[in-house]
């Protein structure tokens, strides 16, 4: 007699490959081994990075918190060990500084007037040279992003020639019929002429970021738009603006960092002065450094960073929201 063979309800027999089940753990076991050297290996090139980091970086940033909350000056530079716990105090004593708070307001006003200047032009340079402008468009961008990678040391010594009491700026004033100004010896002025070295500095930056956003727009949006009936400022306020959010977001923080920490413009045309009218957070920390005051100075420095993170955050949550 024959084996009886047993099917299930669907009147298949059932299968007893229990090697089968097992079959697929190789290929598992393989793959966790690959991820395993894969990870080794990142980690090995990243090693060499995260010493640098590490001894460069992360030591000195401790470093200098460690002094924030001492009395250290530059005579315990040979006996650091000798100084005081103060705790909190410099910072205490940082914020209530006249002239650290009249840092602060100079700063503030770095910001508020080139963040906006150089948002404004960087749109519109980019705009031009990516539909405005046929010929020639290459040098164009060039010319606009030279100032980006001009020497700053350079670039602060034309500026203080032209902006002198004899230079060519107050010479094409007098020209005008307008007389000529002490540029960087009165405080409003003093300011101007600093807000323009900004502006002229970082202008070619935020024109580049915005071009790679306008040409990542695609041009059937535009075309689909033209269809309708749509304006050309019609679409720049309904299609440009909007698809940009997203690069709008990143050169804003960018530019609002940059010119919190804004240092080399006040420090090689004014040196803070007149008056003090145009030093910054950042000039003021250096100052204090040069003087001896090294713990001040490391308490400043924290502010400063503190306030870079805080507006960072707000700029991007109050931004992204509005995406």
């Amino acid at each position: 007699m024959s084996a009886a063979v047993t099917t299930t309800p669907e009147g298949r027999a059932p299968s007893h490959s229990s090697g089968a089940r097992g079959s697929p753990r190789r290929p598992r076991a393989r793959s966790s081994v690959v991820r395993r050297s894969q990870t080794r290996a990142a980690w090995l090139f990243l090693a060499p990075f995260l010493l640098v980091t590490a001894v460069f970086t992360a030591i000195p940033v401790l470093a200098a918190l460690g002094m924030s909350l001492t009395d250290l000056t530059s005579r315990d530079i040979r006996t650091p060990l000798a100084v005081e716990f103060v705790g909190l105090e410099n910072f205490v004593d940082v914020l209530t500084d006249v002239a650290f708070q009249r840092s602060m307001l100079n700063t503030a006003m770095f910001v508020l007037l080139c963040v906006p200047l150089n948002l404004a032009l960087g749109l519109a340079l980019a705009l031009l040279l990516n539909r405005g402008i046929r010929r020639l468009r290459t040098f164009f961008r060039a010319a606009a992003y030279l100032p980006v990678i001009t020497n700053i040391v350079a670039a602060a010594v034309i500026w203080q020639y032209a902006f002198a009491p004899r230079g060519p700026v107050n010479a094409a004033l007098e020209n005008l019929g307008t007389g000529g100004l002490n540029w960087l010896g009165e405080p409003p002025s003093a300011v101007a002429a600093i807000v323009m070295l900004g502006v002229w500095r970082n202008v070619g930056t935020c024109m580049v970021l915005f071009l790679a956003g306008l040409q990542s727009i695609p041009e059937s949006v535009y075309e689909a738009a033209a269809v309708d009936g749509a304006s050309a400022p019609r679409r720049f306020w309904s299609i440009t603006l909007p698809l940009l959010q997203p690069t709008t977001l990143l050169v804003t923080v960018l530019m609002t960092v940059s010119f919190l920490s804004i240092f080399e413009e006040p420090y090689l045309l004014t040196a803070g002065g007149p008056l003090g009218s145009t030093r910054s957070i950042a000039l003021w920390v250096y100052e204090q450094f040069g003087f001896g005051n090294t713990a001040a100075s490391m308490a400043g420095s924290f502010i400063l960073i503190a306030f870079v993170s805080v507006v960072a955050v707000v700029q991007f949550r109050f931004l992204r929201g509005k995406n």
